[in-house]
Order: C-alpha cells, then structure tokens, then sequence
C-alpha cells in the first residue's frame, strides 16, 4: 500500500522508455493532415535535427520553447487522437525491459508513482496509465479553439525546473521530500535527483554516472535488465 507521505519520481524519456520528444512529433509529422504537409513537415523537422541538437545541450528550456513550435497549426482533437496511435507504436515498443521492475520495486517500498517529464502531456498520457503512474506532471500545450499555439502552458518542465515542479507537488500533496525517491538518465535532471532524499541514476549520461558516482547514489540499468 502506497504510503501518502512520500512518492518516486520518475523522468520518463532515456529512464523508462528508449525514445525522447522528437520520436513524438516525427509520428505526428508522418500522420497529419495532407500528403504536402506531411511531407513539409518531415522536411523542416529534419533539416532542423543539427540545431535542435545543439540547442538542446545547450540550454533545454529554450530547446523545448523552441521544438514545441513545430506544432503550430495543428487541432486538439486530432493531437489527442493520434497520441493511442502514438503509444501503441512508439512508446509501448520502447519500454526499457528493467522499466515494469523498476516502477514495482518502488511500489513495494510504499511510494506513490509520478511521472515528470518535459513531453507534453497528451503524448505521455497512454503511457502513463499503461505503466500504473498515480500522477503525471508534464508540459502543457496552449490551444486557442482547439488549435495549437505552438506555445506550451507554463511553467515549462525541463530540467533544473523540474525540482521547483517536485517540491511545489510535494507541498500540495503532503509528501515529505526527504523520504521521497527520484529517477533520472539525464545530467541535466540533477536539480531533480538532488531535491528528494533517495535519488538514482537510471542509465545515466557519462556526466551523471560520475555525479552518482562521486555522491554514492545508486546506478541503475533497465535496458537489458
């Protein structure tokens, strides 16, 4: 039985599943409106890859403002309706095989399952009830009747706001923080494993293996586990 006094947090992308935000709007690309849009939009995401790339290590929350533009112009009904698509042919696929042990193992240790990722939430959403999270906390696109602005609601979940995200839930929630577990492959979710008092490194980047390394943090592999 979940205790209501702490939770374990969850990074969703490179922690749980093999896939990231760009794999999410590709599928878009590829099934929205015309052949000529279709293809328009393939295109520009492409040529865009490099940059994104960049913009990404250099600074992810202008990268998420930036990437999220790409869905500009497209409807809310839509969106939502090719997110089951999404989820049975990206996301389900992708499933780290250690992900099922590793979300149970923090079951067992009485933690509420969170989700927090910078995805935004009609992508994430199938997957979240597939896994059995008890919440998901994720970007939020802004529509304007039923059509997307290209801009995300905010605050914008990424990175180093993630923790703010974190503490400000375990506030309304009543969850200790100290007695609360997070997950992370990512460097950049640092922030977000050093707020709880039990954070793990789940298939970390080099920087964050050594950064788990050096403060004795547990080192998890799901990938072929």
């Amino acid at each position: 039985m979940a205790d209501s006094r702490k939770a374990a947090f969850f990074d969703v992308d490179g922690t749980l599943v093999a896939t990231n935000i760009v794999h999410a709007f590709a599928f878009y690309a590829m099934n929205q409106g015309t052949i000529f849009g279709t293809a328009w939009r393939t295109a520009r995401t492409a040529l865009s890859v490099p940059a994104l790339w960049l913009l990404d290590k250099a600074n992810r929350k202008v990268f998420n403002e930036v990437f999220y533009r790409f869905y500009e112009g497209q409807t809310e009904d839509r969106l939502r309706e090719l997110s089951r698509e999404l989820f049975r042919e990206v996301l389900r696929p992708a499933i780290h095989k250690g992900t099922p042990h590793l979300l149970d193992e923090a079951r067992r240790a009485g933690c509420r399952i969170v989700l927090v990722t910078g995805a935004l939430d009609f992508t994430v959403e199938e997957l979240a009830r597939h896994l059995g999270a008890d919440d998901l906390i994720a970007n939020r696109m802004h529509f304007v009747e039923g059509v997307a602005t290209g801009r995300v609601v905010p605050p914008i979940v990424e990175g180093a706001h993630k923790a703010v995200v974190i503490r400000d839930y375990c506030v309304r929630q009543g969850i200790a923080l100290d007695r609360s577990h997070a997950y992370s492959d990512s460097f950049s979710d640092y922030p977000m494993l050093a707020v709880v008092g039990h954070p793990a490194a789940v298939n970390p980047d080099l920087r964050l293996r050594n950064v788990a390394r050096a403060y004795e943090w547990p080192i998890l592999e799901t990938v072929e586990a």
